[in-house]
C-alpha cells in the first residue's frame, strides 16, 4: 500500500534474469544493488538455493558470481555463516587517514566545511528528485525523532538524525553523492571528527537541531530546492558554532578542575607561608 491506501506493485529484489544466464549477468544485477545502495554493508543475501531460483540460474553459475563477487571485496562470507555485503563504505577513508585527521582540530573545520556544501547540494536535489516513496520514508523517519525527542531517548534521536540524512542522500538519486555521504555519516557516528554527545549537552542545542531537521524535512516534502539548500547550511552553521561553544565550556571545565587540584593540594599540604618583607630570612636559606 502507499501513503494514499492504494495498492502498489513492489519489484523484486532479485528478479529473474531474462537474458544469457551467465555469472557475469548475476554479478552485473547484485552490483546494481549495492551501487544503488539498496543492498547496504552488513545486509545477508538469500541462501544459495533460493537466490539460484530467483534470478532463474544454475547453482554453479551462481557460485561462480559469488566468487567474483567476493574477490572484488563487495561480499563476504564464511562457511555455514551465510553471504554478506561487505562494509565498503568504512574503506573510503583509510585508517591511517581517519587516525591522522582524528588528532587535528583544523581537520574538523575542513570536515564541515566539506560537509555544509555537501549537505546543501544533497537537500537541494532532494528537493527536486524525491519519489513518494522517499516523502514517505523521510515522514516516518522524522517522526521517531520527534518521539525520541519529546521522549528524552538520546541515543534513539541520535539514531534517527543520521539515518534521516542517509535518507535525504537517497532522495537525491545521484549515486556518487549518496556514496560519499553516507562515508561521512559513518565517521560522524564513529565520533571521528567530534562528540556529538557532548554538543547535545550543551543548554538548548537539541531543541535547535530538531528545528533544524524540521525545517529540512518541510522544505524537502514542499519540493523547494531554495529553502532546502539554506536550511541545510543553517544546521551546518549551527553546528560549527555549537562546536565553538563547546570547545570553550571544555576549556572552561579543564581549568576549574586543574584550580580545585591545586587548591586542595595546598590545603591537604598546608600551604608555607612567604617571609614578610621586613624579617630576615632564615640562615641557610
Amino acid at each position: 500500500m502507499d501513503g494514499k491506501g492504494q495498492s502498489v506493485d513492489v519489484p523484486d529484489l532479485y528478479p529473474q534474469i531474462r537474458h544469457s544466464r551467465t555469472a557475469d549477468e548475476v554479478v552485473q544485477q547484485i552490483e546494481g544493488l549495492i551501487l544503488d545502495g539498496i543492498l547496504r554493508d552488513g545486509d545477508r543475501l538469500p541462501g544459495e538455493r533460493e537466490l539460484a531460483q530467483r534470478f532463474d540460474v544454475s547453482r554453479p553459475i551462481l557460485r561462480e558470481a559469488l566468487k567474483e563477487l567476493e574477490a572484488r571485496g563487495l561480499l563476504t562470507s564464511s562457511h555455514g555463516g551465510g553471504t554478506f555485503v561487505a562494509d565498503i563504505i568504512g574503506q573510503v577513508f583509510s585508517e591511517p587517514v581517519t587516525e591522522l585527521i582524528a588528532r587535528h582540530e583544523r581537520a574538523t573545520l575542513d570536515y564541515l566545511e566539506y560537509r555544509r556544501e555537501l549537505e546543501g547540494l544533497t537537500a537541494e536535489l532532494a528537493a527536486r528528485r524525491a519519489t513518494d516513496t522517499d516523502r514517505a520514508l523521510l515522514d516516518r523517519i522524522i517522526t521517531r525523532m520527534q518521539t525520541a525527542h519529546e521522549q528524552g531517548d538520546d541515543e534513539a534521536e541520535l539514531a534517527a538524525d543520521v539515518e534521516l540524512h542517509n535518507a535525504i542522500g537517497e532522495s537525491a538519486h545521484n549515486i556518487v553523492l549518496m556514496h560519499t555521504m553516507r562515508a561521512c555519516y559513518r565517521l560522524l557516528s564513529d565520533g571521528i571528527f567530534y562528540n556529538r554527545r557532548m554538543l547535545r549537552s550543551l543548554p538548548g542545542t537539541r531543541e535547535r537541531f530538531l528545528e533544524q531537521h524540521l525545517a529540512i524535512h518541510k522544505a524537502i516534502i514542499a519540493g523547494d530546492p531554495e529553502v532546502a539548500r539554506a536550511a541545510a547550511h543553517a544546521h551546518i552553521d549551527y553546528i560549527m558554532q555549537a562546536m565553538r561553544e563547546a570547545t570553550r565550556v571544555d576549556e572552561w571545565s579543564r581549568v576549574s578542575q586543574l584550580r580545585l587540584r591545586q587548591r586542595e593540594g595546598h590545603a591537604g599540604a598546608g600551604r608555607p607561608s612567604r617571609p614578610r618583607q621586613d624579617e630576615p630570612a632564615a640562615e641557610g636559606e
